[in-house]
């Protein structure tokens, strides 16, 4: 039994898709932090989000990933992420809940490059932010090292709020292990153990490969299981980078993502509000 209960009484849930691809698009620059627009352009970071509630996303983020002490050392991160909940409120217009994003810090525990009270201090301060500007949830995504995603974890239940973590798998010869080395069946344990409410896989690769991960979280662990699968892999095209899979192509494997046992699939990098239409078309020939 989770928090989640009563939100997936109805089936599984379609969340939203790419934020920083689509934030190109509302003219962010290469290499710019995205979070910082929170305050910049609201109304440009609102759009993206209200874009993907009006496709069918029951679930949106917030434009908050890299919103901690760690990596905006010198900004206001209390109040980049007090407006990147509200910004995701009023697109939602209450027909999405708004999970709130936490990206890891960007510095490797393992290596010395920042101190457990220092990253437990960081989180600590995202997620009262995030919690007391009205999310509904937090998401503690992209994360690739265990560790690291206890200590955010930790934060983050601190909130009361319901709780999913999610880890990319991109390395070792199937794909399957985090860039640290860790196996779903470890990371579902771990998570499992630290009382997420929700365990998932996001970035990384295409879709397909997301549908054996998805199988092995949900057998490893009782929760359910969070999916947001890239649009393939990126290629650079005349200087820019670019994703090759379509809607359709993506879609096509939402059927065997719920049969493997997500409870929430959207995506991630190079997808978009069409990405998610074309999920929730599948959902509802599915779920009805």
């Amino acid at each position: 039994m989770t928090h989640f209960t009563d939100w997936l009484a109805a089936g599984p849930l379609v969340a939203d898709g790419a934020w920083g691809t689509e934030l190109q698009k509302q003219g962010l620059p290469p290499g710019e932090c995205p979070d910082l627009w929170n305050l910049r352009y609201p109304e440009r970071v609102e759009t993206v989000a209200r874009a993907y509630c009006d496709v069918g996303s029951r679930i949106i983020l917030t434009n908050t990933f890299r919103a901690n002490a760690i990596s905006l050392p010198d900004r206001d991160v209390r109040a980049i992420n007090q407006a990147g909940v509200e910004i995701s409120r009023r697109a939602a217009r209450g027909r999405a809940r708004v999970a709130a994003s936490i990206g890891p810090s960007g510095k490797m525990l393992c290596s010395g490059d920042i101190t457990r009270d220092a990253l437990a201090e960081a989180f600590a301060g995202q997620a009262q932010a995030l919690s007391a500007a009205g999310a509904d949830a937090l998401l503690i995504e992209t994360m690739s090292d265990i560790d690291e995603a206890r200590i955010a974890v930790r934060a983050a239940l601190a909130t009361g709020l319901p709780v999913i973590a999610s880890f990319v798998f991109d390395t070792g010869r199937n794909k399957d292990r985090t860039m640290t080395g860790a196996t779903p069946e470890q990371v579902a344990a771990a998570m499992a153990a630290e009382g997420v409410d929700a365990v998932g896989a996001n970035c990384g690769s295409g879709i397909e490969g997301f549908i054996s991960i998805c199988r092995r979280l949900h057998a490893a662990c009782d929760r359910p299981v969070w999916i947001k699968p890239n649009a393939g892999l990126p290629v650079m095209e005349a200087g820019r980078i670019t994703y090759r899979t379509t809607p359709e192509q993506f879609a096509a494997h939402v059927p065997a993502l719920f049969q493997a046992g997500a409870s929430f699939i959207g995506g991630c990098c190079g997808t978009s509000p069409a990405f998610v239409q074309a999920i929730a078309s599948a959902r509802a020939t599915l779920c009805g």
